[in-house]
């Protein structure tokens, strides 16, 4: 898709503080870009803010021979993966015909994907898109709502008392008999008891609903970026824990699982972790590395030459579900002699975002090319799908023919809020993370005999990348953004650097 798309001693040095949502933190909705058999599509998913929750889905079809489109959401792996249930047919608009929409119950919390299955000129074909499903926050109650519920509550709570008393009262007179003494004294302890009753039954029911409410925001916590420990060791290596708190050793309920073992993630873009650290408050430097497993449910990297600091950390890593997890925080760093950056480790270092005075769409590389940020008229919008669409281009101008894969895609970005409240790490698939994207397809071929394409990386055979790379995203809030785009060009890692501001 060419144009932009839019449609509605080791050293303890920090530990980390969550985040309120996981999974590419402050940035929960799924962009996917790919093909369902010969179909190319364009696919986002608004998850809901609660679980069980309506998630909306968006798809544009690049194609113009797409009859129809039905999707139906299922586990990603494990029991039920491969049970889905009678799809949703998806709507089809009268004013564009390329594009759909649908509405679909997430029922529960953890790794989900929708399936997405296409009927057209060119027969079936199918995707499934990885979906990350959490509750992100408690809704509360309104306040005229709540005041309307006890004033009910109250009233069916004195009227069962004074029921309760008639029936003692005049439950077995004859006639129009009037009752005596003994019977309205009978009658008010009888008022009494079930007034005690009453109130004991409230009590129950408001403890009940206490539980609930608690149970509830436990599970909107269990899907929070856990917090991690930091420990500099040796003056360069940095080491990488989940905290104390989220690995089980100060929980409670013992039969509550801890929320994320290092031990258990999976290879995405062939790493176990994807660690990033930015230099605050000015975002004018990036380090994107790429930590070993170092034993004992840690992960270890040996930093590079950094210049001493603070800076925020965002660690990717996916679970054997294929959830994807963001560990995130802030270190204090000395000044750093390591080692060279080597294989798919990367560095930026530039201008402050505070100091930026506009936002060009041209950025320089060291070699004397530069990338070019296509992007269309108009503002960026937030709650909005995009196509962010980047040319490389050589000194003189002209796209570059030297292209080549960067941990098996076109390339890489990292949108980050000047607050730091957004972070997601996109590619040209989109904002799902490959180990899940795989595992999506894996489940499609298990069942049709035929796996689908995972990768949104256009390459010729036998030669170089096309000098342009897309990413497919939305801004989930307004604000300042930091763009960081990152390709591969004779071997070496380059990164282009743009600055947005979003309404």
């Amino acid at each position: 898709m060419r144009k932009r798309i839019q449609f509605f001693g080791p050293a303890i040095l920090t530990l980390l503080a969550a985040l309120p949502v996981s999974a590419h933190v402050g940035s929960p909705d799924v962009f996917y870009e790919g093909k369902a058999g010969p179909y190319p599509l364009f696919v986002s998913v608004r998850v809901p803010q609660v679980i069980p929750g309506v998630a909306e889905i968006q798809i544009r079809s690049e194609s113009k021979d797409v009859r129809a489109i039905r999707v139906v959401p299922l586990r990603l792996a494990g029991p039920g993966s491969n049970l889905p249930p009678t799809p949703d047919l998806a709507t089809q608009s009268k004013d564009d015909p390329q594009f759909f929409t649908a509405s679909l119950w997430l029922m529960e919390s953890g790794a989900l994907q929708v399936r997405v299955q296409v009927d057209g000129a060119q027969g079936q074909g199918e995707v499934s898109v990885p979906v990350p499903s959490s509750a992100q926050r408690t809704l509360p109650m309104q306040k005229p709502l709540a005041g309307l519920l006890l004033a009910l509550t109250l009233l069916l709570a004195l009227g069962a008392v004074s029921i309760v008393g008639g029936i003692v009262r005049e439950g077995t007179l004859e006639g129009g008999a009037a009752p005596d003494d003994a019977r309205n004294r009978r009658a008010h302890r009888a008022m009494v008891v079930a007034a005690i009753l009453v109130t004991v039954l409230l009590f129950l029911g408001r403890a009940w609903w206490g539980s609930d409410a608690a149970d509830f925001q436990r599970r909107v916590d269990f899907f929070k970026p856990p917090a991690a420990a930091l420990t500099l060791v040796d003056g360069h290596r940095l080491e990488i824990r989940v905290a104390p708190s989220d690995t089980g050793a100060e929980r409670q309920d013992l039969r509550t699982p801890p929320r994320l073992r290092l031990s258990d993630v999976i290879p995405d873009h062939g790493h176990l972790m994807h660690l990033f650290l930015l230099r605050v408050p000015d975002l004018d430097a990036m380090w994107h590395l790429h930590p070993e497993m170092a034993g004992g449910d840690a992960f270890a990297v040996d930093l590079p030459d950094m210049p001493a600091g603070r800076y925020q950390v965002f660690a990717d890593v996916v679970d054997p579900r294929g959830f994807p997890w963001t560990l995130v925080g802030t270190v204090d760093l000395p000044q750093i002699s390591g080692k060279p950056l080597a294989g798919d480790d990367s560095m930026w270092s530039g201008a402050s975002l505070a100091t930026t005075a506009a936002k060009s769409t041209t950025v320089p590389l060291p070699d004397g090319g530069q990338i070019v940020w296509q992007r269309p008229p108009g503002p960026l919008k937030a709650g909005a799908p995009f196509e962010f669409t980047f040319e490389v281009q050589d000194k003189d101008g002209r796209p570059v023919q030297d292209l080549e894969p960067y941990m098996g895609m076109a390339g890489h970005a990292e949108f980050v809020r000047a607050d730091l409240s957004v972070f997601a790490h996109v590619h040209p698939a989109g904002s799902v993370s490959m180990a899940a994207l795989d595992l999506a397809q894996a489940g499609l071929a298990g069942e049709t005999g035929a796996a689908q394409s995972s990768m949104a990386m256009p390459m010729s055979e036998g030669g170089p990348l096309p000098p342009e790379v897309r990413f497919p995203y939305g801004f989930p809030q307004p604000g300042e953004y930091r763009i960081f785009v990152q390709i591969k060009r004779a071997g070496r890692v380059e990164t282009g650097v743009f600055d947005a501001h979003v309404e």
